[in-house]
């Protein structure tokens, strides 16, 4: 571990986000800078376990700033789990000369990244890139802020129709395990309730709330979801509702993956150029096995091992806003 860095394997792996690109850019540019040798690892630990794997030039990044997705591919990959998969990706790097590793990822890929650095002398940075900003030690993760802007953009051209027919609309975003692209959403959206994972959601209250709204005759609302939310995401609260208010002209909508997609935002670009500059010289200051995050606009440093373990604590405030705010 206290060798020279001299090559850098870079790679992405599991979901994408936008804003990987403008990462792989600042990681292969700042290496090239300091006189390292940068070389890409297609299709994430798949393509260290293959050898698929080919050195960058300045020009390897030139014009992907704006784009999303990653132009390295990515993928999650069963051979890596193995002793033997990680025993034959450890070989391919040899092979290259590849004697650090910067990973962007999420909490997986990071946890894939502690235990090969530790049964291996290569030292490894992770990057976070995932658009449910579900991991501690920053403030924010690449992708989160276009993923909630690219829901803001549809749920608002929702409410459009909503207000149209006076009915009521339970949008499903993306949140398996985390709800943050819910809860950011639907605040900006002025959604009337926000169903996520981390808090159990107290149906009988949000069908009296809707029944009094009803009464009120405030016929447009909004409800959004986060698809890990306890009920199973939008299509099962949209049974219950129906059943239990007849007659109010229920409709759901799942956006899917085209929260995935599309160019970066400016903050995204921003922290991922800024975050890759730093993931390199974490390895030339000889800081390794670290993930480099942003706290209160500052770099911040967490142990691979925290990062796994630990998950972002979850504001309840923002859940009492949602409901002052929307009364």
């Amino acid at each position: 571990m206290n060798k020279k860095v001299t090559k850098i394997g870079v790679l992405t792996s599991g979901g994408d986000s936008p804003g990987m690109n403008a990462a792989i850019r600042a990681v292969v540019r700042t290496g090239l800078y300091h006189g390292m040798e940068v070389f890409g690892i297609n299709r994430g630990y798949s393509g260290m376990v293959e050898n698929d794997i080919q050195p960058m030039t300045s020009r390897s990044v030139a014009n992907i700033i704006q784009r999303g997705g990653t132009i390295l591919k990515t993928a999650r990959s069963k051979e890596f789990m193995t002793p033997q998969g990680r025993r034959q990706a450890y070989d391919n790097l040899q092979k290259h000369g590849i004697n650090g590793l910067v990973i962007i990822g999420g909490d997986g890929s990071f946890r894939g990244a502690q235990v090969f650095s530790n049964e291996f002398d290569i030292p490894c940075i992770g990057i976070p890139g995932t658009i449910d900003k579900d991991i501690a030690g920053t403030d924010f993760t690449i992708g989160f802020d276009t993923a909630v802007n690219t829901a803001i953009e549809a749920i608002d051209k929702i409410r459009d129709t909503a207000d149209a027919h006076d009915r009521l609309f339970i949008v499903e975003v993306m949140g398996r395990d985390a709800g943050y692209i819910a809860l950011h959403s639907g605040i900006a959206t002025g959604a009337e309730h926000i169903l996520i994972p981390e808090t159990k959601t107290n149906i009988e209250e949000i069908i009296q709330g809707l029944s009094e709204k009803e009464k009120r005759q405030k016929l447009v609302n909004l409800i959004v979801v986060a698809e890990g939310d306890e009920f199973g995401g939008g299509n099962e609260v949209g049974k219950i509702v129906k059943e239990r208010l007849p007659n109010a002209d229920v409709r759901v909508c799942i956006l899917g993956h085209i929260q995935r997609g599309g160019s970066p935002t400016c903050l995204d670009r921003l922290i991922a150029s800024r975050m890759g500059y730093h993931a390199v010289e974490s390895l030339i200051q000889g800081r390794h096995n670290v993930m480099v995050g942003i706290v209160n606009n500052r770099m911040h440093y967490l142990p691979l091992d925290n990062a796994v373990k630990a998950k972002e604590k979850f504001n309840k405030d923002w859940l009492t806003i949602v409901k002052i705010l929307a009364s």
